[in-house]
């Protein structure tokens, strides 16, 4: 990938960033709710997958020969949501009904009423079970399609995703390619002291997975780690993707009490006056797409 190429993700990474601070705008006037910290800090690996790997199209969301993304931390849907709209798949102005009554917006993903959405998460630790699941039937259908499944790390604290992990590796199954934000947060403090997780590559390479690690929000890295996750033919494969929580705004990276809190909701040590945080927020984001078309990012 030339470096116009990477440029152009790294500005629609930097637009789904100021997507997601609308709807979670929204989503605060909307119900006073909202998740932060995981979509921005998972921006850059979304802009990689629906605007260069995954084959998809808006106007047939439904063909059978897609590649689909499950996304199993349904939480950080602000992300999903905003690399729909930005892909075409509805309106940008509907995201500032996120998580208001009757949206298709819901604060966690429900699959069936909106286009591009593949399951229903909730519940963490399912989503990846669900990946096996549609990659078997991909099998008994002589299909080709990749399957994509986010996770998190906090969800690697529950046991029903380990099981899907076992399985996974037994069985071999490739084109099955999980991204994990590992971004050491969860709305309790760290995850590495809530419940720590390493040695967690170890553990993977013991159930048979492919594992590849990478700094989550430098796209080349990213890029690179999914060109290569794709040639993996004989096993499973998860990228754990290092991500900055609240990537792309400064009072908000790396803090924890980010992670289920969207802007405007409270004032917060550290942090601008409740009613200033989105106009700083999108500041903040608009003075780094400047930087990325100048060559400075």
């Amino acid at each position: 990938m030339n470096s116009n190429q990477l440029k152009d993700l790294k500005l629609k990474a930097n637009e789904i960033r100021r997507l997601i601070i609308e709807a979670l705008d929204g989503a605060n006037h909307n119900t006073g709710s909202g998740h932060t910290g995981g979509p921005l800090g998972m921006a850059d690996v979304f802009a990689a997958l629906y605007f260069n790997f995954m084959k998809h199209d808006p106007q047939n969301p439904d063909d059978p020969d897609r590649d689909r993304l499950l996304l199993s931390n349904g939480h950080i849907c602000a992300v999903l949501y905003s690399s729909l709209a930005l892909s075409g798949y509805f309106p940008t102005s509907e995201l500032k009904t996120f998580r208001g009554f009757e949206t298709r917006l819901q604060g966690h993903p429900h699959r069936g009423v909106l286009p591009g959405l593949e399951n229903t998460s909730g519940p963490l630790g399912e989503g990846l079970s669900q990946a096996i699941g549609i990659a078997l039937a991909r099998d008994i259908d002589k299909k080709t399609y990749t399957v994509y499944c986010a996770t998190s790390d906090g969800e690697h604290q529950e046991g029903n995703i380990w099981e899907a992990v076992m399985l996974a590796g037994k069985l071999k199954i490739n084109n099955l390619i999980q991204i994990i934000d590992f971004n050491n947060i969860q709305i309790d403090g760290p995850v590495d002291k809530t419940m720590p997780l390493e040695p967690f590559r170890a553990k993977y390479e013991s159930f048979n997975w492919h594992v590849i690690d990478i700094d989550g929000n430098d796209m080349k890295e990213i890029v690179d780690a999914i060109s290569q996750a794709k040639e993996i033919k004989d096993k499973p494969v998860i990228i754990i993707a290092r991500t900055i929580p609240g990537k792309g705004v400064s009072f908000m990276e790396g803090d924890y009490r980010w992670h289920g809190m969207p802007p405007g909701l409270k004032d917060v040590s550290g942090a601008p006056p409740k009613d200033e945080q989105v106009a700083v927020a999108f500041k903040e984001i608009e003075e780094e797409r400047k930087k990325i078309i100048m060559g400075k990012a």
